[in-house]
């Protein structure tokens, strides 16, 4: 939750010199979906294995973490802020998701190779 506030606020904050409200309310969306989804998707895990949900867990915190702090870097550290962070973190959130979780899921159910029979 603070990872989703946090990346709100600071692409206001970044796009607050910017005179088109409509844009700043669909970046806002755009930057604040991948919370959404993972929120979706931990309604839905009660089902999964434990390491599945855990591997979601983490990269919800993963995820919070590092948007918060590239949109801090592309806000507070450039002279001007760039678009790009703004758009290109979400991509990498919904990717670590789609990918990551199932990854975990099916490395998870592969049988051990290392045990002996």
């Amino acid at each position: 939750m603070i990872g989703a506030i946090g990346s709100v606020a600071l692409t206001l904050y970044a796009g607050r010199a910017n005179n088109l409200p409509f844009l700043m309310i669909l970046m806002s969306l755009w930057v604040i979906a991948p919370f959404g989804g993972y929120a979706l998707a931990g309604r839905f895990s009660a089902r999964w294995s434990a390491t599945t949900r855990t591997a979601l867990d983490v990269v919800i915190v993963l995820a919070a973490v590092v948007s918060v702090v590239v949109y801090g870097i592309a806000v507070l550290g450039a002279p001007r802020p760039r678009a790009t962070p703004f758009v290109v973190v979400p991509v990498f959130a919904w990717v670590l998701m789609l990918a990551g979780v199932p990854i975990t899921a099916w490395l998870r159910r592969r049988p051990d190779r290392t045990a002996n029979p």
